[in-house]
C-alpha cells in the first residue's frame, strides 16, 4: 500500500514509517501538521492516510478537520485516525464523512499500534474501504445511550456481537473471537437488526455504518 502519515510526534511518526516500510508498504509522505496533510493527500493520492487527531497549532482537532477537508478534496480517500484518548465527538464527526461517498474510515487509540498485527489488519481494512472503530470508542458510544434506547433490549452476547460488528469484523471473524459457530453469530446479527429496527444488509461496510448511525442517533 501507499501510505501517508500525519503526526507531530516525531518518534511515533518515524516509528510508523519504519514499521510500514519493513512490512513492504511505501510511505509517500510523513508530515507534522494538518495543512501539510491536506496538501500531501492531494499531491500523492495515497491508498490510506494515518492521521493524529491533535496537531499544531492548538493541539485540539486540527488533524480531524484536516482529514475531513482532505476527503472533500479527494473523495473516498481512506483515513485512519489515531487518538490518545477516547473522544466520542471526534468519532461522530469522522463517521459523518463516510456517508454517501463511501471510502474507508477508522478511529483507533494510539496504544493499539503496539499490537502490530491488529494495527496492520485495521489499516488494510480501512484501505480496502472498510470501517474500523476502536473497542473503547464503541464502548463509550454504548454508555452514552438513553435508558429507553432499543439497545437496552439487546442481550449481553448481542452487545458483544454488535461491538465486533462496529469494528468491521465479518461474521466468521466474530465467531472466531467469541468461540462460537458461524450459525450462532448469524442468529445474533439477525436479532440485533430486528431489535434495532435496522434492515438486514449484505454489504458489510454499509451494515457497519447503519449500526453506528443508530448508535449516534
Amino acid at each position: 500500500m501507499r501510505v501517508l502519515i500525519a503526526d507531530d510526534a516525531v518518534l511515533l511518526r518515524e516509528g510508523l514509517v519504519r514499521l510500514l516500510t519493513e512490512q513492504g508498504h511505501e510511505v509517500v509522505a510523513a508530515v507534522g501538521d494538518g495543512e501539510a496533510l491536506v496538501e500531501a493527500v492531494v499531491a500523492h493520492r495515497p491508498d490510506v492516510s494515518i492521521v493524529d487527531v491533535r496537531m499544531p497549532p492548538t493541539h485540539t482537532d486540527e488533524g480531524l478537520r484536516a482529514a475531513v477537508r482532505a476527503r472533500e478534496l479527494v473523495p473516498r480517500t481512506p483515513i485512519l485516525v489515531l487518538s490518545q484518548y477516547v473522544e466520542v465527538s471526534y468519532a461522530d464527526d469522522l463517521l459523518s464523512t463516510a456517508g454517501g461517498g463511501g471510502g474507508g474510515i477508522g478511529y483507533l487509540l494510539k496504544e493499539r499500534v503496539a499490537a502490530i498485527d491488529e494495527f496492520l489488519d485495521a489499516l488494510a481494512r480501512v484501505a480496502g474501504g472498510g470501517t474500523v472503530l476502536d473497542p473503547e470508542v464503541v464502548g463509550q458510544l454504548l454508555v452514552r445511550r438513553r435508558r429507553d434506547d432499543p439497545l437496552g433490549e439487546l442481550t449481553p452476547r448481542e452487545r458483544e456481537v454488535l461491538a465486533l460488528m462496529a469494528e468491521g469484523r465479518s461474521n466468521a471473524a466474530i465467531a472466531k473471537s467469541l468461540v462460537v459457530t458461524d450459525g450462532a453469530v448469524e442468529k445474533h446479527v439477525r436479532n440485533i437488526f430486528t431489535k434495532l429496527h435496522l434492515p438486514p444488509d449484505t454489504d458489510h461496510h454499509r451494515r457497519v455504518l447503519a449500526v453506528l448511525a443508530h448508535l449516534r442517533a
